[in-house]
């Protein structure tokens, strides 16, 4: 009777094992909705419906001797705060880029670059600067200009100084994931499927260099695994050791 309990505690043991490694990788593969860049104001802002992700575009700049000087394939979405005309309200507005109604220009030089996408009344320009002594290239500054109708006059938000998106020469710069990328305190662009490759483009993208948010997707498979594996090693080693107990019980009757 003795070994029966045993081993039925161990069958218990295998199974809690499992629920909580299963509860383990729901923790850590649970989607964690962005948190977006939300101005102080002293009244409580308007929640417009926010728009579904966007369609990915693609997009390219070529230089004086037209060929690809800077790719560019991504789904943009813009983040705006500003203050309502008629009403003198504080508004935010969610807008997704729209690639079909998108021209795209842009410039390139030994070091630094950019692409200009407008639509419409919104013009989005992204310049890249390169450090020709690192190798390594970064989004510097995101300037987006905006004539909206509940605006007496055009917005204008402008950063010159960012650190996004930085890659090697020769490679591209990827992010599959959503990514929130704050410009001013009422502005702040999300990226969606983003590869981009500002300089040395030979013909398409380089070899890709992955953000963190990607990086991350990858590592949670492995430490689930992992921690699923020393789960089924203990409770191996935990039968083994009690089914040794059992036989030293049944030579000691």
């Amino acid at each position: 009777m003795i070994p029966v309990i045993r081993e039925q505690n161990m069958l218990s043991a295998t199974i809690f094992s499992l629920l909580l490694a299963l509860t383990i990788h729901h923790t850590l593969t649970a989607d964690v909705p962005p948190t977006g860049v939300a101005p102080e104001t002293s009244s409580p802002p308007a929640s417009p419906a926010t728009p579904g992700p966007p369609e990915r575009g693609s997009y390219n700049v070529t230089n004086a001797s037209d060929a690809v000087c800077l790719l560019a394939r991504m789904g943009l979405q813009l983040n705006i705060s500003f203050i309502s005309s008629p009403h003198d309200k504080t508004v935010q507005e969610v807008l997704n880029v729209h690639p079909n109604l998108v021209k795209s220009s842009g410039s390139c030089d030994p070091d630094s670059a950019t692409l200009m996408l407008t639509e419409d009344n919104i013009t989005l320009t992204f310049s890249f600067s390169l450090n020709s002594t690192s190798n390594k290239y970064h989004l510097s500054g995101l300037e987006l200009s905006a004539a909206l109708p509940d605006v007496a006059k055009r917005l204008v938000f402008r950063n010159t100084s960012l650190n996004y998106m930085v890659g090697t020469l020769g490679h591209s710069y990827m992010c599959q994931k959503e990514k929130t990328l704050s410009v001013t305190q009422d502005f702040s662009l999300n990226s969606f499927q983003l590869q981009v490759q500002p300089f040395s483009v030979n013909g398409d993208f380089g070899a890709a260099e992955e953000c963190d948010l990607d990086e991350d997707d990858m590592l949670i498979p492995i430490i689930v695994g992992a921690a699923l594996a020393l789960l089924v090693l203990i409770v191996i080693l935990a039968y083994l050791i009690g089914r040794k107990r059992s036989h030293a019980g049944y030579q000691t009757i």
